[in-house]
């Protein structure tokens, strides 16, 4: 009799990113002492962290990052993007009309 090995189930990194545009400019951070490319440009962005909403994740992300505070119900989701790299990963991409 064979006995089944239990397979694990497969994980997904998922982080969000913030458009803030006011004027014809987009808010660009530059990345220092993250470990992950340092001295780049983004925009605002991280990690959703287990259990949370992926609008809660960019309002924290928001204030942790840039001291900006956001209503997560008034994001826009403006696209989603999967992909792979080292691992496979599910981006969402929000705009802020106001903050």
């Amino acid at each position: 009799m064979e006995i089944e090995t239990q397979q694990e189930r497969f994980k997904l990194v998922s982080a969000v990113h913030l458009i803030l545009i006011r004027n014809g400019e987009i808010l660009l951070l530059r990345r220092f002492n993250t470990g992950y490319r340092d001295g780049e440009y983004s925009v605002v962005a991280g990690h959703l962290d287990g259990g949370e909403q992926a609008r809660v994740a960019m309002s924290r992300e928001a204030e942790e990052e840039a001291q900006i505070k956001l209503d997560p119900n008034e994001l826009e989701l403006a696209h989603i993007m999967h992909r792979n790299s080292k691992e496979e990963r599910l981006d969402f991409f929000f705009v802020a009309k106001a903050w």
